[in-house]
């Protein structure tokens, strides 16, 4: 019996292992939409007023929020502004001022208030992945957490933004939104 109970839990360990293995091997890189079109240059479709409407969901993927958000981008050479203006289902109100910097060859660097540090940025095709860590206020108190932000262009006028909220290496909210100009 103890061998076969020590058989089971090998064989339960092996499997646990492969699955991660399996999953950390499958990550998505942003060059995986290199030859994806519209391309994605961020200078271009974030210049001038856009509109944003999202939904933030929890980890069970129940929407717990919904918001709007309207935005006026504007860039010098190779630095953005993007003024945000959101508007929630609840009617907390909020600002956020990103400062972009366009880096060459896709890359982009942003800070904004609540962002701790700098948000790093990749852009591939049709694609942009922003990851940085954020101050980010939950009923009174403020939580750092981790984005995984990816953007993708639709067409010349539309993104469709998704993020990961992560906390503690796991996904603990997501932010689907939906950008137009």
């Amino acid at each position: 019996m103890r061998l076969l109970i020590r058989l089971i839990g090998q064989k339960l360990l092996l499997g646990l292992i492969m699955i991660g293995l399996l999953s950390s091997c499958s990550s998505v890189e942003v060059t995986d939409y290199k030859d994806t079109h519209p391309t994605l240059v961020l200078e271009s479709f974030f210049n001038g007023p856009l509109k944003a409407s999202g939904i933030v969901h929890d980890f069970s993927g129940k929407v717990i929020r919904k918001f709007n958000v309207t935005m006026e981008a504007s860039w010098q050479g190779n630095e953005g502004v993007i003024n945000e203006w959101f508007v929630y289902d609840d009617g907390e109100t909020q600002t956020r001022v990103w400062r972009i910097k366009a880096l060459g060859e896709g890359r982009y660097s942003g800070t904004a208030g609540d962002i701790i540090g700098t948000a790093d940025g990749q852009s591939s095709g049709s694609a942009l992945r922003w990851k940085y860590d954020m101050l980010l206020p939950v009923d009174g108190d403020e939580y750092q957490v981790h984005f995984d932000d990816w953007m993708f262009l639709v067409n010349d006028n539309t993104i469709i933004n998704q993020s990961d909220i992560i906390k503690f290496g796991i996904t603990v909210a997501q932010v689907t939104l939906v950008i137009q100009k």
